[in-house]
């Protein structure tokens, strides 16, 4: 049985794969500090103006740990992507839901609960926007949705949200022009891209013919911590990305797009941004560890060499992986990413996929 490695910077993959206990962020009431950022905010350009956006994640609408690994990257994506003037819709899962992948609820009731006592400093962020920035926890539940209630996937949220809820609680007729998932507590690279709830929410998105983009961002040096300067590098970059991907007409649903940020806390500077595969070795493993002779067999999750050296599954065969891009190399990765499973299956969007390719390449923002 593999022992778990040391730490390395892989270890921001496997963050916020565990649950989190509820607790209720206070918000303070609007500072001049948020008026005047919402004044700065007004005499910027607007690229993002009347384009309406539905934002989920993995890691949940709490943003209440102090590790920030529970839903502080949406709140970040929420206020980049309403500066740039979009009209922005939260619907994300009540609890952490790391690791769920594509995953949905076959049976019960599901609850849409509006957050109205946002983390202090966000609560103003979309005050200007038709629908105020509305942020939604999702819980497997009848009747409202209390701290310890079960919760949605991540796919069942946006699914929820394309298929009548946010009709039904902000009156958007149709679908919105796009779905962001994110900012996730750590990448998502490598084999670990099959696992992620993040990406799979995204995924639930073009199944239903919506534009779709999954940001996740590491963490510091330590890989425990994820500091939100990592977020707000990270929701900024995408917020002039979206708007370059539609000023050309970019924005598709034949496939998502997979963005990745590297750790910028000390100071350093992420690198250009890189066209990608998902890796085809590991960054994280799970590994299961039998306790004596007897039934139960513990779960230990396993870390991989970050440059692709390693061996058996960590083995990094790919020379554009993203994890290796991104974890050794220090780019914003850029990856795309399909539905469809059919091994052999030509892409259908060729012309697309290579006008994304060639604007990511060489007139995408730089960091």
């Amino acid at each position: 049985m593999r022992r778990t490695l040391a730490l390395t910077a892989a270890t921001a993959v496997l963050a916020g794969l565990g649950a989190t206990a509820f607790a209720t962020t206070p918000a303070t009431t609007a500072t001049a500090t948020a008026t005047a950022t919402e004044r700065t905010h007004a005499k910027k350009p607007r690229p993002l103006a009347g384009l309406r956006i539905l934002v989920s994640n993995d890691d949940s609408m709490r943003a209440a740990k102090a590790s920030n690994s529970d839903g502080l990257g949406l709140y970040e994506l929420r206020r980049a992507m309403c500066a740039a003037g979009a009209d922005v819709v939260v619907m994300a899962p009540w609890q952490v839901q790391s690791g769920k992948g594509t995953a949905v609820s076959n049976g019960g009731a599901l609850t849409v609960q509006r957050r109205t006592a946002l983390p202090a400093g966000y609560e103003s962020d979309c005050a200007g926007a038709p629908s105020g920035g509305a942020v939604f926890g999702v819980c497997l539940a009848e009747g409202g949705c209390a701290p310890d209630s079960p919760s949605a996937t991540p796919a069942d949220t946006v699914k929820l949200a394309l298929r009548g809820g946010l009709a039904a609680k902000v009156g958007w007729k149709g679908a919105p022009d796009l779905v962001l998932t994110g900012i996730n507590s750590g990448p998502n690279v490598a084999a670990s891209v099959n696992d992620s709830g993040t990406v799979g929410a995204a995924v639930a998105a073009i199944d239903q013919n919506v534009p779709a983009i999954a940001f996740s961002s590491s963490g510091d040096a330590s890989q425990t911590f994820f500091p939100r300067e990592n977020y707000r590098a990270h929701a900024e970059f995408g917020a002039r990305l979206v708007a370059g991907l539609r000023e050309r007409g970019l924005l598709t649903s034949a496939f998502a797009l997979k963005v990745d940020y590297p750790d910028v806390s000390a100071g350093q500077r992420a690198k250009a941004p890189a066209w990608t595969r998902v890796g085809a070795g590991a960054v994280a493993y799970h590994a299961y560890e039998r306790r004596g002779s007897g039934d139960t067999f513990d779960i230990a999750l396993g870390l991989c060499p970050v440059d692709g050296g390693g061996e058996g599954e960590c083995a990094e065969p790919r020379r554009d992986a993203d994890s290796v891009r991104l974890l050794a190399d220090g780019h914003v990765t850029i990856a795309p990413i399909t539905w469809d499973r059919t091994y052999g299956t030509p892409v259908e969007a060729r012309r697309e996929l290579r006008a994304v390719q060639r604007y990511v390449e060489r007139d995408a923002p730089r960091p």
